[in-house]
């Protein structure tokens, strides 16, 4: 994700004020770009493509836990919708040694849906996730969603049907092998939370997930008018959502 941050910097350096600062608490736009990157330590050592931006691991994981939920929410608005073919599956997220649930949905192209970090993996953290999920206008009410063998998952969906929160046209499909788009799709999670080897705490490994997820939605081009792989209008939009210009 780093390799977005070269890009970044010098298209935010194009509009930013002449002292280098942003109008929020006082961060430069150079904290704003870089923490958006949310680096794993390993790539933060060549996170620096500015001549004469010294970059610290500890201040880029400030940026992010500063930026990340922000970045989360400001995005939303901007999100096109998915097709009706939901996949949906969790993976584990290692805190204080312990794991915890990273519940996640694509749609049947591998665009991110949504994502949720739950501290248990039962009927309660499914229905929670797929309310969120069902909350987002950008999301479409799904024709099918496909999932594994997990239990939780039809016991949460039926409670939502009994709830009218979602229609009883939806048909669960619990069927592992349809599920391979959103188990490789974990790999771009996997691999920056495996490099951070676990997180301290629970609010901590949230706001960096948030961030992660965010970008790689905005990299896949779920947002509107940034096409997939199109590094000058991510950063482009980036600098738009925060106001980053003359």
């Amino acid at each position: 994700m780093c390799a977005v941050v070269s890009p970044v910097l010098t298209e935010l350096s194009r509009f930013g004020r002449d002292d280098g600062r942003t109008r929020s608490e006082g961060r430069s736009f150079h904290d704003c770009s870089l923490g958006f990157a949310v680096c794993s330590d390993s790539e933060r050592a060549h996170a620096a493509p500015s001549p004469g931006l010294e970059v610290d691991a500890s201040c880029v994981w400030r940026w992010v836990q500063a930026y990340s939920c922000e970045l989360n929410k400001r995005c939303r608005p901007h999100l096109k919708r998915t097709n009706k073919s939901y996949r949906v599956d969790e993976t584990y997220i290692k805190v204080k040694g312990q794991d915890k649930y990273l519940y996640r949905a694509v749609d049947s192209t591998g665009q991110t849906i949504d994502f949720l970090l739950s501290a248990k993996r039962d009927t309660a953290a499914a229905k929670r996730f797929f309310e969120k999920v069902f909350s987002s206008p950008a999301n479409s009410i799904p024709r099918v969603i496909n999932v594994d063998k997990n239990p939780a998952y039809a016991a949460a969906v039926n409670a939502l049907k009994a709830e009218r929160i979602l229609p009883q046209r939806v048909r669960l499909r619990q069927c592992k092998y349809l599920n391979n788009v959103i188990e490789q799709d974990h790999r771009t999670v996997k691999k920056r939370t495996w490099l951070a080897k676990g997180y301290g705490s629970f609010q901590s490994a949230w706001r960096t997930l948030e961030g992660i997820e965010t970008m790689s939605m905005i990299r896949k081009g779920r947002v509107r008018w940034v096409a997939k792989g199109d590094v000058v209008a991510e950063a482009r939009f980036i600098a738009m959502l925060f106001a980053i210009a003359a």
